[in-house]
């Protein structure tokens, strides 16, 4: 897609910041509602032994992170595919012209 400004572009970018907007308020309500604003509500509940919002501070915000990376990962190679905006497809592409290339070089 070399058109940056194509419908078919547009709506990539718009469904990709859609992915992140979601992600990045995941990580908010995790990161920051979790374990800094409702910390005392959630020490009332114990999980592995330690109080909740002190584990989702130290350790569980972290698991979560690398969660949403993970996500991340897999979503956007969806959008990409579904769009045809992977690498996979431009190198297949970039293979098809050269074979086409060197069949009209005959």
């Amino acid at each position: 897609m070399s058109d940056s400004h194509s419908p078919k572009a547009k709506i990539y970018w718009k469904e990709n910041i859609r992915l992140v907007l979601i992600l990045l308020a995941i990580w908010f309500l995790v990161s920051f509602v979790m374990a800094i604003l409702f910390v005392d509500i959630f020490d009332n509940i114990r999980f592995f032994g330690f109080k909740l919002g002190f584990w989702m501070a130290q350790q569980g915000s972290i698991y979560c992170f690398v969660v949403i990376i993970f996500i991340y990962v897999y979503k956007m190679n969806k959008i990409d595919h579904k769009y045809q905006m992977s690498e996979d497809h431009e190198e297949t592409t970039i293979k098809n012209r050269y074979n086409q290339k060197k069949k009209s070089d005959k």
